[in-house]
């Protein structure tokens, strides 16, 4: 399974962008093109991804249930339902938030249709209110093979939780997905958007009566897919989800009670992704609070929002703003992976070779070649570089080149309202503004803290560690990666930091550029005590002359 972990990016009040010389309205069009070659079962007529074929037509048969349909996760041909049913509840947030920017785009309908793909089959495996089939395929046969969806001879066996055999994580993101896309449908789609509602209210009382860990009944998906965090995170997730799409205070009511008990206000996140639910939530509840609809329950919504974090995840950087000028996003730019680890698209096309390609043969023919995959996976996210920017295009690093469907789903609205820039369809939450609470005191006046100069690397309280990571030659000339690494070693908060950069021949990340000084980058406004800042730059020369010139502690 693909490695990288998305951070949510929302706009909870007026922000400024940056906007980077980046076509984002084709990055949009990419990354909804790659759900399309994902899909599985009968393909529509409207398919644009014309290399692929129908594949997994017998799915959910041996058990008595239709299961034809939904998305392979990654660059295998499971139907995994923890990570499928994360990435609609993304999907569906992307386009609730910034729908007018994608119809803007041209990209609604396309996503909508992308969207309903996988709720359709949300639909079907859910075929009564406590029974949720959560994974059809086996992983450990599956990896046994290297075989395109459409010849693959694996076990299609379909696992399912139920009253005896619960998975509340998996009922819950479930009910999360089918609340959040009955949100986006309520307009166009009415009479889906209440078969969805009714199916996601069911899936709550089924993961809140019936509780238990989804990989404890289907014990295959550990491997791949092992729920850490446990089922706490999904209950409230889905109850945020439900408020939002019903306003049924029921649902409130149990985000607000449940909030301490379940980790809703005690667990400060900095992840968000298929496991882990915490911060999604926080931000919901930090949105009800914002436009006013946290009733009577103002306090304990505060306090999921002090917990709720602004996570970015810089676009900028994986579309090639980076130190190896790659993009990281198949198909954008010009340097991109082309040896994806990913079954469908490294294997010739059905539709060009028709002949079978079999288990082990797809290993020996096409796993190992070192060319460029036959079929374009427009769109996809791989898994990126390493904490150091090291990447190696290979079809063997599937910790670096596998893709995946979650990775894609929180770009959607990014991209979406990158692209829309300020061009009148900013959408901005309506925010209740209370009343000031009436003085009684007057505290004595703060004393300011002081602004104390400092040269690199000679004080004690704040030090500056610079090490060469990595280098490469490119037209002859050897270029240099450096990691400076900032320490707070005073046993106060860091804040207002001044760092002076000279002798710098190139590109420098991590930082805010403040005229002839740098500052925190934007997503930071201190340091903690015994914390640690690192920035990153390249040029063509020895290390750069890094000083702070001013900071102060607070």
């Amino acid at each position: 399974m693909a490695p990288l972990i998305l951070y949510l990016y929302l706009i909870l009040s007026s922000s400024a962008f940056a906007f980077a010389s980046h076509d984002y309205g084709q990055a949009l069009s990419h990354s909804i093109l790659f759900f399309e070659a994902q899909r599985s079962g009968y393909l529509p007529s409207s398919q644009r991804v014309t290399w692929r074929g129908d594949s997994g037509l017998l799915d959910g048969k041996s058990s008595g249930v239709d299961l034809v349909g939904g998305y392979y996760d990654a660059g295998d041909n499971v139907k995994f339902g923890l990570p499928m049913a994360f990435t609609l509840t993304m999907m569906s947030w992307s386009i609730a938030e910034y729908e007018r920017q994608m119809d803007s785009s041209g990209e609604l309908g396309h996503a909508l249709e992308a969207l309903k793909w996988g709720t359709d089959y949300l639909i079907k495996a859910h075929p009564h209110p406590n029974v949720l089939f959560g994974e059809v395929g086996d992983g450990n046969t599956d990896h046994y093979c290297w075989q395109r969806p459409e010849d693959m001879t694996t076990d299609r066996h379909a696992y399912k939780i139920d009253v005896n055999n619960p998975g509340s994580d998996l009922a819950g993101e479930t009910a999360a997905a089918m609340a959040a896309a009955s949100v986006v449908f309520r307009h166009s789609n009415p009479s889906y958007s209440n078969e969805l509602l009714t199916h996601a209210k069911q899936l709550f009382e089924f993961a809140d009566k019936y509780r238990g860990k989804y990989d404890s009944t289907i014990t295959l998906a550990r491997k791949y897919y092992q729920s850490f965090s446990g089922y706490d995170d999904e209950l409230l997730w889905a109850a945020a989800w439900l408020y939002q799409a019903t306003d049924d205070e029921y649902y409130l009511n149990y985000l607000a009670n449940n909030g301490d008990s379940l980790g809703g206000t005690g667990w400060a996140m900095t992840e968000f992704g298929w496991d882990v639910k915490y911060a999604g939530a926080q931000v919901l509840a930090a949105k009800f609070l914002m436009q006013g609809k946290a009733g009577a329950h103002s306090s304990v919504l505060e306090r999921y929002q002090q917990k709720a974090e602004y996570f970015m995840c810089n676009v900028d950087y994986i579309l090639g703003d980076n130190p190896r000028a790659t993009s990281y996003m198949v198909g954008y730019g010009s340097n991109y992976p082309k040896q994806v680890h990913h079954r469908a698209s490294s294997i010739v096309s059905i539709k060009v070779d028709s002949s079978f390609v079999s288990c082990r043969g797809g290993y020996a023919t096409w796993y190992g070649r070192k060319g460029s995959d036959p079929n374009l996976l427009n769109g996809a996210v791989v898994g990126g570089p390493d904490a150091y920017d090291n990447f190696v295009d290979e079809r063997d690093n599937y910790e670096q080149t596998e893709p995946a469907t979650y990775n894609n789903a929180p770009l959607l609205g990014v991209l979406a309202r990158l692209n829309g820039g300020h061009s009148g369809n900013n959408q901005l939450l309506p925010v209740v503004v209370h009343a000031p609470k009436p003085k009684t005191t007057q505290p004595a006046p703060a004393i300011p803290p002081k602004s104390t100069p400092v040269p690199a690397e000679s004080s004690g309280l704040i030090t500056v560690q610079q090490k060469m990571t990595t280098s490469w030659v490119y037209k002859g000339r050897t270029y240099y990666r450096y990691s400076t690494m900032v320490t707070n070693k005073s046993a106060k908060t860091l804040k207002d930091i001044k760092v002076f950069v000279a002798k710098l021949y190139g590109p420098l990340w991590g930082l805010t550029r403040n005229e002839d000084s740098y500052g925190f980058p934007e997503w930071m406004k201190s340091l903690p005590a015994g914390k640690s800042l690192e920035f990153v730059y390249i040029h063509p020369a020895t290390p750069a002359d890094i000083s702070i010139s001013s900071y102060t502690l607070v």
